[in-house]
């Protein structure tokens, strides 16, 4: 059942009708609603006037890194995407004016498809339908990679040039604002990544979180729609692919988990190599040097589990799961520097 206002973090219902009813042809003034997803990430609510239904996204309330949650980002992605072969949601409507929720948010179509995240979902379906699903989701990544930023007006979403260096500076600055103990093995990591940066795959858009739980699958299994842009950029695509065969990994070494969702390990799941295969048949990029990727992918998101763990140790998380991503760190970070040893 939808909740009051009363009930929503984030979500003034009477100011949000006021300038939904302006802002999108036909909505009403009188909107329920119920949180769908919230926490770590960008808060996510269905609302409705009882005719219409759409999804409101807004930064998490007291978010501490602003740029990962930049709402007119998300919202330019998905609608310059709009008409290419990568599904996504239609955009409505992006309010800047933190006056009305108190913070910049958007208004999206909403999508009918489960975001498959446990291996238990998936072996309910059987191996077949778990083969099409990974399948499907390694070919819609491809596919978003073949798109052409300036063929879709985002030739200045961002600065390819240079992308796997920032990527790495940027993660060590979030690692080194979240230290709470010692870690040996991330600044071994770090060094490393840094001493043997290869040459950038062609530019392309990245999604910055591409996994199975990001992309609505439908009732036929097939991808409905890619979500949750909030860290798209244009870069090198194969940091995606990496950062896909790492959460593979990391399901298998920490069990569905806060921070390492298990579906890849449903029976049918394509393998690894499998995934990397099906992807590089499909884009004809060189994964050659494949080992950095997965090495950096570790990085990134060691350092994103430490800054939970230390907001967590804080008292500034609130809910289930975050007193378990801190676990997750040092064989993150063993796990990247494992990578680093491997060649395809």
């Amino acid at each position: 059942m939808p909740t009051t206002q009363h009930d929503l973090p984030g979500l003034d219902l009477p100011r949000l009708g006021r300038w939904l009813a302006e802002a999108v042809p036909g909505a009403g003034q009188d909107l329920t609603a119920r949180l769908l997803a919230g926490g770590r990430s960008n808060l996510t609510y269905e609302v409705t006037d009882g005719i219409s239904t759409w999804i409101v996204r807004r930064p998490p309330l007291g978010h501490v890194l602003a740029t990962a949650h930049d709402m007119a980002r998300e919202f330019r992605v998905m609608s310059a995407l709009r008409d290419t072969a990568v599904p996504v949601p239609r955009t409505h409507a992006l309010c800047s004016d933190g006056g009305v929720l108190g913070a910049p948010f958007y208004v999206m179509e909403r999508i009918t498809g489960t975001p498959y995240r446990s291996a238990f979902e998936l072996a309910r379906l059987g191996p077949v339908r778990t083969r099409v699903i990974s399948t499907g989701l390694v070919d819609t990544l491809a596919a978003l990679h073949e798109v052409e930023p300036a063929a879709v007006g985002l030739a200045d979403f961002g600065r390819p040039e240079g992308f796997l260096p920032r990527q790495l500076r940027r993660w060590k600055t979030q690692l080194d604002a979240s230290y709470c103990r010692d870690l040996p093995a991330a600044d071994e990591l770090y060094d490393r990544l840094a001493a043997g940066v290869p040459p950038q795959s062609a530019p392309g858009i990245v999604h910055g979180d591409y996994r199975l739980d990001n992309v609505l699958t439908d009732e036929l299994d097939r991808p409905a729609a890619v979500i949750d842009w909030e860290m798209a950029a244009l870069g090198d695509p194969l940091t995606d692919v990496a950062l896909l065969v790492l959460y593979q990994r990391l399901g298998t070494l920490l069990g569905e988990s806060a921070v390492a969702p298990d579906a890849s390990s449903a029976p049918g799941f394509l393998t690894e190599d499998e995934i990397v295969d099906r992807y590089a048949a499909r884009s004809r990029r060189d994964l050659s040097r494949f080992g950095f990727y997965l090495g950096l992918a570790a990085f990134k998101l060691a350092a994103v589990s430490e800054g939970i763990h230390h907001r967590h140790l804080r008292g500034q998380t609130v809910g289930a799961g975050f007193e378990l991503v801190g676990a997750a760190v040092e064989p993150l970070l063993d796990t990247g520097l494992g990578a680093l040893k491997e060649c395809r």
